[in-house]
């Protein structure tokens, strides 16, 4: 009889533990605030206004998330090294900052279907000679450190053993480099590289063509261990592109054609 109380009761102990551990997902709502990491050096998907006050792809996005939690957004200016730190160290709640889905990060973060697609494309100084990819080789270029952008254009300077590969904190450094001089070329995704060169704020630069790097699918993502946050999320990336809210958005910030979400051959 002992031995069966004392059985009873560590399971209804073990019961009420796991009872009390609420997922981040309840945590959030509970809490009133969505705190979304977002890259606001990166337009159109981020940046900020003439009042300062943060606007593009990425901020409407968590702001639709918000609103779907019946919650306010916060939204934390994270630069591109910094996304998944502030994740870990809970300085915010899930990244809406174009981050690419890579098997290395899935190590520590929980990654959702993809919400976004990026091709890329080579911004060059006039000048340079640069008028295609090939022309890179043999210069000094340069890209933000830790994109998948910056992995592929180092991956190529060292198969071609000519140039230099500069990494930069943001990509501000890096337009900034490139129009002083300091760089040749960078890759990009196209957006960026349309905008940046549109906005006028770094003279002497220009699109050249596009990057021969694969699509670059990015997702949202939380701590892979919040199954229930995960979920939801997913679930909310499927009601963006269902509900046309995805091509509304893709018209408001960016234009043109857009982009397919499913991987050819990999899943519909």
């Amino acid at each position: 009889m002992k031995l069966t109380l004392a059985t009873a009761s560590l399971l209804a102990a073990g019961c009420l533990a796991t009872a009390a551990h609420a997922d981040k997902l309840d945590d959030i709502i509970a809490s009133g605030t969505l705190r979304c990491a977002v890259v606001l050096d990166f337009p159109p998907m981020g940046s900020r206004d003439a009042d300062n006050n943060p606007i593009g792809f990425d901020v409407d996005y968590c702001n639709d998330l918000a609103a779907a939690l019946g919650v306010e957004a916060e939204i934390v200016e994270t630069p591109f090294p910094e996304r998944i730190p502030a994740l870990m160290s809970g300085r915010v709640d899930v990244g809406v900052a174009s981050t690419s889905d890579t098997l290395e990060r899935a190590k520590t973060v929980g990654f959702t279907i993809p919400y976004f697609a990026f091709e890329m494309a080579v911004t060059a100084r006039d000048g340079s000679g640069i008028a295609a990819f090939e022309d890179m080789k043999g210069h000094t270029v340069g890209a933000t450190a830790g994109t998948y952008e910056a992995i592929a254009l180092e991956g190529f300077i060292k198969e071609w053993g000519e140039g230099e590969f500069r990494p930069y904190q943001t990509q501000a450094d890096v337009f900034l480099a490139l129009s002083q001089g300091q760089i040749d070329a960078t890759v990009s995704t196209s957006t960026v590289a349309q905008a940046t060169v549109q906005s006028g704020n770094f003279p002497g630069i220009s699109v050249v063509g596009k990057a021969p790097f694969d699509t670059d699918y990015v997702a949202l993502f939380a701590k892979r261990d919040e199954y229930g946050l995960l979920n939801y999320l997913n679930l909310f990336v499927n009601q963006q592109i269902r509900t046309g809210r995805y091509d509304e958005l893709y018209e408001k910030w960016v234009g043109g054609d857009v982009p397919s979400l499913i991987v050819p051959n990999a899943y519909r």
